[in-house]
């Protein structure tokens, strides 16, 4: 079983140690355009009960999002971000004590989302969009999670180029860590960001080469859910691939991730159960 140096995290009153076993996180978008459930939870009502329904189906944790970062998509302002995730987080944390975590990349939506009662930042920069969001993670003890991405959600899949993707994502996470560590963050989670600024080949050579991202000393979270490589492998639309989600789960988990975020909880729970009990489990 591949370990990291710091596993055993607290997120309120919850702690988990992140390499007994795989940790899901389930998706929630709230936005009208995201590329597998945009509209689906736009509704505060259906979110709510949606965030519900996967911790019911074995979430462990919740990441809210409110503004699309498929590829191609534009930023929408900062009034509208909050309008639509802070009564969802807001909610959800007097309902569960699931760690929820805001799927944002602005300092003042994460700001107001922790005071809603999110407890992890997600940030698809790794602290390169917004250079406020690291003070106001370390001003608020959250924990966070750095993610890489070449480029921005609306340029990144124009011809993304790499002489070598792993050593150049692993040095954009050290990079990101480093200053995490700087600003005395403790809880630091990695994402080599499948899908945000790489082609097909530079996706499959990171699955490939996964294990090597422990070298950076943090629980590893992948999110490969539906997401287009899938569709290349299986010339598939969207909405029929959660078979080769649940063979790319598999793999990750192999190759030493810690945390998946998905969309489909419930299935991908059963995947990750025995992934688990075949390979990572002591008996």
């Amino acid at each position: 079983m591949l370990t990291v140096a710091k596993a055993k995290y607290e997120f309120g009153s919850v702690q988990y140690d992140l390499t007994a076993r795989t940790h899901l996180m389930g998706i929630l978008n709230v936005t009208p355009d995201s590329f597998s459930d945009g509209g689906l939870f736009l509704d505060p009502d259906r979110a709510v009960d949606r965030g519900m329904e996967m911790i019911d189906e074995g979430a462990d944790f919740i990441d809210v999002g409110g503004e699309s970062t498929r590829p191609g998509s534009e930023a929408i302002s900062l009034d509208e971000e909050l309008r639509r995730v802070i009564p969802v987080i807001g909610r959800l944390a007097k309902m569960s004590s699931i760690p929820i975590s805001i799927d944002t990349y602005k300092s003042e939506v994460a700001s107001r989302a922790l005071d809603a009662g999110a407890v992890i930042v997600n940030d698809i920069s790794g602290f390169q969009f917004d250079p406020a969001l690291v003070e106001v993670v370390a001003g608020k003890r959250a924990s966070v999670v750095l993610m890489h991405i070449k480029g921005t959600p609306r340029t990144m899949q124009q011809d993304p180029q790499y002489d070598d993707v792993v050593t150049e994502v692993k040095s954009y996470l050290r990079d990101a860590i480093e200053l995490a560590e700087r600003k005395g963050i403790e809880q630091i989670m990695i994402d080599p960001g499948i899908g945000f600024g790489k082609a097909l080949e530079h996706n499959l050579q990171i699955f490939h080469r996964l294990a090597e991202f422990s070298e950076l000393g943090y629980p590893l979270l992948i999110g490969p859910s539906r997401k287009s490589f899938i569709g290349q492998i299986l010339d598939l639309p969207v909405e029929d691939r959660l078979d080769g989600t649940a063979a790319a789960v598999a793999v990750s988990i192999m190759n030493g991730a810690n945390i998946i975020r998905v969309h489909d909880v419930k299935q991908m729970k059963r995947v990750a159960q025995v992934v688990d009990a075949t390979t990572r489990i002591s008996p």
